[in-house]
């Protein structure tokens, strides 16, 4: 008689709720259409300022959410609570002190920016390829696209706001794709 016995190890890897997906591709969707059609567009700095925000707020609510489904799937738990708590303390940075971080640090941002882009984006390519979909898979590669183009000009002048219009592209197109995922999770 042989008894089996699954080992956390071993076993798959759970996808994230539809609803934590929807939320999420909400979320996206709309601070890209924020940063991308923001009223202010007269004034260059007050759009740099609301885009600074906008970002600190995507990164507090991103982290919040990334250490929430670490509860849910414990697969890669290191991972997802260090993304979770470097994204919670940079966008609750940037919301303490918004003008300071689009002053003092606009080259730093996009580097940081970057790199945060790359991890996320292997992370979510990771998840994709052990089971958690192809709208992980589509977000993965797009965060890694962004992080390196972002990564390899963060000294040009000027590149902080240009890329924060590409990252406001790269948001809407993947709340998109992860409001599509979360039905088709429901679905399923």
């Amino acid at each position: 008689m042989a008894t089996s016995t699954m080992t956390a190890a071993s076993a798959p890897p759970k996808e994230r709720p539809w609803w934590l997906i929807l939320i999420q591709g909400i979320a996206a969707l709309v601070i890209g259409v924020a940063l991308l059609w923001s009223p202010g567009k007269s004034n260059p700095a007050q759009v740099y300022l609301i885009l600074i925000q906008l970002l600190g707020l995507y990164w507090l609510i991103q982290g919040i959410f990334d250490i929430v489904y670490m509860f849910v799937d414990h697969t890669a738990w290191g991972w997802k609570l260090f993304i979770g708590i470097i994204s919670i303390m940079a966008g609750s940075y940037i919301l303490m002190y918004p003008i300071a971080t689009a002053l003092v640090l606009p080259r730093l941002l996009v580097l940081v920016l970057g790199i945060w882009g790359l991890m996320y984006g292997i992370i979510l390519l990771i998840m994709a390829f052990r089971g958690g979909g192809w709208g992980a898979g589509i977000l993965g590669v797009l965060g890694i696209i962004l992080g390196i183009i972002l990564m390899a000009n963060y000294s040009v002048p000027g590149m902080g706001l240009s890329f924060l219009w590409a990252a406001a592209v790269f948001a809407v197109i993947g709340g998109i794709v992860m409001i599509f995922q979360a039905f088709r999770v429901r679905s399923a």
